[in-house]
This record gives structure tokens, sequence and C-alpha cells, in this order.
């Protein structure tokens, strides 16, 4: 590749950033009000993506052969409990995480 190759490839990258940053922004200006179905996908597209993300990380568990997909419940089980327990996303996926990182490295 070369320089000029790179150059136009990081331009449209940072255009394209650009455009997915501002155009919320000239779709929706303040004080106009919201679509209906914005404010619908903006209520319901988080449980969606993470409804999505746990059945992506669970789908190669292969629970025949060991450690039977003992790590990911185990670590899906904790942030599911601490969830529950402490409302609070961030320490739930990381403190998950690091329990499944534990799990897999140390112990299965």
């Amino acid at each position: 590749m070369t320089d000029m190759h790179i150059l136009w490839i990081v331009i449209a990258m940072a255009a394209g950033t650009a455009i997915t940053r501002f155009l919320p922004f000239f779709l929706f200006p303040q004080g106009k009000e919201m679509p209906r179905y914005v404010e619908y996908l903006g209520r319901t597209l988080p449980y969606a993506t993470m409804g999505l993300l746990v059945v992506y990380c669970l789908k190669g568990i292969e629970i025949l052969n060991w450690p039977f997909g003992l790590p990911e419940f185990i670590a899906s089980a904790a942030v599911a409990a601490l969830h529950a327990w402490k409302k609070n996303s961030l320490l739930s996926i990381g403190a998950g995480t690091v329990l499944y990182m534990v799990l897999v490295q140390l112990v299965f």
C-alpha cells in the first residue's frame, strides 16, 4: 500500500467516525420532539444488545467436553448475582470478566 492509499483510508475512517458522531445532532436538534420509534429503540436496544452478546459469548460452549462450560456459567451467574445486588453494569461486567479469566487460567 502506498502512502496515498493509507492517507485516503485514514481520511475515510475519520469522516465515517465524524458522521456517525454528529448525525444524531443534525437529525434530532435541541427543542425538536424526538420520534416515538427512536424513543422506543432507546428503551429496548440496550437489552437486546446485552441478550445478543450473551448468546454470542455462550454459543461456543461444549457441554459434553471438559470443563463442560463451567467457567462460563459460573462467571455468568456471578454477573447476574452481582448486578441484581449492586445494579452497576460496569462493576458486574468487569468482575465477571476477571472471574472468568481467573477460572480459565488458574482453575480449569
